[in-house]
């Protein structure tokens, strides 16, 4: 009897040591600590672009397990899965993390995701990689960065002088995004100005009118659709 009680605290004693020790990797406050069985966090790529502030495991590292429910995108190219921000392809038994394919289509955005101004137009960005909604396929789009986008993009929505848009019939998040794309579409095939472009797409001497015209476009376009407009 004496010898069971002893081995049962032996046995207490090293599960209370396994729950208290220290993680083996840490947050740093940006977030939630990788998971280490995914990947080796000691060489994880610390993603500071635009105040992103999260940690990801570095491309072409190998890893023999997925992480759980992962995306899986059948593209021309082969076959990728997409978890957290992540994209993974199959390498005979093993998974190797590889840069996002331009141009494909994802249901949902990663966890942690910083959104983007560019032109007054928002893009979705984590790990290295951009993501434009697009309102025909209902999914979010794995695309190029614009150009001069980390001079030019700011994390700040745009500023006082641009619409203030309210959806009066109550829409969603998404539904929004959804109406500014299309109207921002729309708006610059009427008026000939895209602010997404570097002057507008226009000559300078045009771009002042030109830009009021895409304004007054942008703002029809929203009150048709259930938006009050300033």
């Amino acid at each position: 009897m004496h010898t069971r009680w002893l081995r049962a605290g032996v046995l207490a004693m090293l599960a209370c040591a396994a729950f208290s020790a220290p993680a083996q990797v840490a947050d740093h406050g940006h977030g939630p600590a990788p998971r280490p069985e995914h990947f080796d966090a000691r060489t994880a790529h610390y993603d500071a672009r635009f105040d992103h502030g999260h940690y990801y495991p570095p491309r072409g590292v190998y890893v023999h397990q997925l992480p759980p429910a992962p995306v899986l995108i059948n593209h021309p190219s082969g076959r990728f899965y997409y978890s957290g921000g992540v994209w993974y392809a199959p390498r005979g038994p093993r998974f190797v993390v590889v840069p996002a394919p331009v141009g494909v289509f994802v249901p949902v955005l990663p966890a942690y995701y910083t959104t983007i101004w560019y032109g007054g137009v928002p893009y979705y960005y984590a790990n290295d990689t951009y993501y434009n909604w697009s309102p025909d396929q209902n999914s979010y789009e794995v695309v190029q960065p614009p150009a001069d986008v980390e001079q030019q993009a700011t994390t700040q929505p745009p500023p006082s002088d641009e619409l203030f848009v309210y959806p009066q019939r109550g829409q969603s998040d998404e539904q929004q995004s959804t109406d500014k794309y299309e109207c921002h579409k729309w708006a610059a095939g009427q008026s000939g100005f895209d602010p997404t472009q570097s002057g507008g797409g226009v000559a300078a001497d045009q771009s002042g009118s030109m830009r009021t015209e895409y304004q007054r476009a942008l703002q029809a376009c929203l009150v048709g659709r259930g938006y009050s407009v300033r």
